[in-house]
């Protein structure tokens, strides 16, 4: 997110005119790097960010970036207020540590707002993408997918630590990808603050956009009952059970109640994306039940938050918790 510039000492003076931009000044571009691993979905992410009205560059030179904005002959009012340019290691000229040094240049400008989006993928799920697209790894040759994979990575990593978003993908399908990029992205998110409430599985790695995480692992698990574990926290039976928790209600109160308060400071703040996260072991059962019932309360207090279950469709991960006692059992 990028902070709004303070107005300046001039335009304060002007009252209640200060909030009216300064034809003087330079229109503020929002302009979006898109980049990662191969194979992570980046023709995903810019196909649907040019469904949201973003211009979209595919495979351009980041070293002629500076030249592009500075297109000789350009007026202000033609250039695209939203510019979404993609790159990766296949990319003519590309250099990571190049690249670093080229965003750090820009992002110097009063006139561009840049940010860097980076797409990554666990090593074992790309090399299974390719495996069923029967595609070549541009960086192998003919050597093997995971040599490439394993290539790529270690060439990546300067411009993996620079971005200022990351995405792991290892998780989402396609739907999914679409569905975090229409909510981060989308231009009604800069007139006010996007909710997201979603549910994971700790098994399968943190959500990495996540603003605010829960970990939910404290309750009962519905896994451990033969008679539910093959359902989901949408389902009346494992809500049920989770009610019974004696832990549930004041933590779910206490949790409510913390977002209450929270959530209008960021308003107030300028924050234009809040992701709050509910995990539990597999991504099944207690973080899937929270964030629904989470969902509802905030939309009950005038929120509307969109909902997103990250491993519903996951298998079964819950034996990295362990059986509880025999005696801890309900």
């Amino acid at each position: 997110m990028t902070a709004t510039p303070e107005p300046t000492p001039e335009a304060s003076a002007h009252g209640a005119d200060e909030t009216r931009p300064d034809p003087a000044l330079p229109r503020r571009q929002s302009v979006l790097l898109v980049t990662g691993m191969l194979g992570a979905g980046k023709t995903t992410v810019l196909k649907v960010l040019e469904d949201l009205g973003w211009e979209i560059i595919d495979n351009f030179p980041i070293r002629l970036l500076e030249g592009l904005l500075d297109a000789p002959g350009e007026a202000q009012s033609d250039l695209p207020t939203r510019l979404a340019i993609g790159f990766d290691s296949r990319t003519r000229g590309f250099d990571p540590e190049r690249v670093i040094a080229q965003v750090k240049a820009l992002s110097e400008r009063r006139d561009i707002a840049l940010t860097t989006l980076f797409l990554d993928c666990q090593s074992a799920e790309l090399e299974r993408r390719y495996n069923e697209t029967r595609r070549r790894h541009a960086l192998a040759a003919d050597a093997p997918v995971a040599t490439g994979i394993q290539a790529e990575r270690e060439l990546l990593t300067p411009l993996r630590r620079w971005a200022e978003l990351l995405i792991d993908t290892s998780e989402f399908t396609s739907n999914d990808l679409q569905r975090v990029i229409r909510e981060r992205f989308a231009e009604s998110a800069t007139e006010g603050t996007t909710l997201t409430i979603s549910s994971f599985g700790f098994a399968r790695g943190m959500p990495p956009l996540a603003d605010l995480v829960f970990d939910m692992r404290f309750l009962d698990n519905p896994h451990w009952d033969p008679d539910i574990r093959s359902q989901t926290g949408q389902d009346a039976d494992v809500g049920e059970f989770i009610r019974r928790d004696p832990a549930f209600s004041e933590a779910f109160t206490r949790i409510r109640d913390l977002l209450l308060l929270l959530l209008p400071r960021y308003k107030a703040q300028g924050k234009s994306y809040v992701h709050i996260a509910f995990g539990c072991t597999g991504g099944k059962h207690r973080s899937v039940f929270t964030a629904e019932k989470m969902a509802s309360a905030l939309r009950h207090s005038g929120f509307s938050p969109t909902l997103l279950h990250r491993n519903l469709g996951s298998r079964a991960a819950d034996l990295l918790e362990g059986e509880p006692r025999r005696d801890d059992k309900h």
